[in-house]
């Protein structure tokens, strides 16, 4: 497999439209999101979607640089921190995001309304710094 620099900006792109999505709910307040089923289901949806572009984004650069094939979502975030991909700081603060996209995914029965919500605080963050260090390490390898 060969490495497309165009295929991780099309899909960085694509993140910064799920961060714009999520900043917009996030503007309507926990109160409001909690009142609104469908907007509820939005975030739920948006945070999968960011997480899934993320461990996409992940794996492409692990296999196709490194070759290195991780064996779950977890692996991606650890493994792009040994290759020094992403910071050590993003690291710590991405490390469970494979565990939650796997509940949004297979849990949504159980899933709890207050842990979305609590995700929703942190992911446009965390998603726009993973896009700004992956577009740093890309001015370094282009």
């Amino acid at each position: 497999m060969v490495f497309r620099s165009e295929a991780v900006q099309r899909r960085l792109l694509r993140l910064d439209h799920v961060i714009h999505e999520l900043d917009e709910l996030a503007a309507l307040g926990r109160p409001a999101l909690r009142q609104n089923h469908r907007d509820m289901l939005a975030v739920e949806r948006l945070l999968q979607l960011g997480a899934e572009i993320l461990f996409d984004i992940g794996n492409h650069i692990l296999s196709t640089r490194f070759g290195l094939a991780p064996g779950d979502y977890g692996e991606i975030v650890r493994q792009l921190l040994s290759q020094r991909v992403l910071s050590t700081d993003l690291h710590g603060r991405l490390e469970g995001m494979a565990g939650f996209r796997n509940i949004l995914v297979h849990d949504y029965m159980d899933l709890d309304p207050e842990r979305v919500l609590d995700a929703l605080e942190r992911a446009p963050r965390d998603f726009n710094a993973f896009a700004l260090e992956i577009r740093r390490w890309l001015e370094g390898k282009t």
